[in-house]
């Protein structure tokens, strides 16, 4: 099955928001069955505590392929939660500003390649930096807009893809 594009590539504005999450580091191979657990633990903690959230989302701090991922997994939320300092979970906010977006459906390899040749042929410059560790994003995430609690079918989700721009990027257009 095939990557589906169902809105963009595009740039949008988006406000800072906040969130709770929980950071780790792990081999890419691996990734996304830890992603999975940690998303069952925040829901647990959230749920225990009452707190209010939206949608879940899977946000890569530092990408490398070959060697260790740091990686998120947290909700948003509509404020700023307290959290102890004895929890995993922690309080943090996905910035405010220009990112590229794309939602699809299915092979998000394909479709993170996808989103970044788009930006690459707009002139658009990611705000990312290379380092020793990897590929750093100032905020690169998937926030999962179908519910993983009530569709376990991974190649079912729809799936926001967004990676924060550097604020000399000129405007672009979208793609039809």
């Amino acid at each position: 099955m095939p990557v589906e594009i169902i809105d963009g590539p595009r740039v949008v504005a988006a406000p800072l928001r906040h969130c709770v999450g929980i950071r780790v580091v792990t081999p890419f191979r691996g990734m996304f069955a830890v992603r999975d657990q940690l998303m069952a633990e925040l829901y647990s903690w959230a749920d225990e505590r009452a707190v209010a959230y939206g949608h879940t989302f899977f946000r890569l701090h530092v990408v490398d392929m070959d060697g260790p991922m740091d990686v998120e997994v947290g909700v948003i939320t509509d404020r700023d939660v307290p959290v102890r300092d004895d929890d995993r979970v922690r309080a943090g906010v996905l910035p405010a500003g220009r990112y590229a977006t794309l939602t699809y459906i299915n092979h998000g390899r394909r479709a993170n390649g996808m989103l970044r040749d788009w930006a690459h042929d707009q002139g658009l410059t990611l705000d990312r930096t290379v380092s020793p560790a990897g590929e750093r994003f100032a905020c690169r995430y998937e926030a999962y807009l179908t519910d993983p609690r009530t569709e376990p079918r991974k190649t079912r989700w729809h799936t926001e893809l967004a990676i924060r721009l550097t604020d000399e990027s000129p405007e672009a257009s979208s793609i039809d």
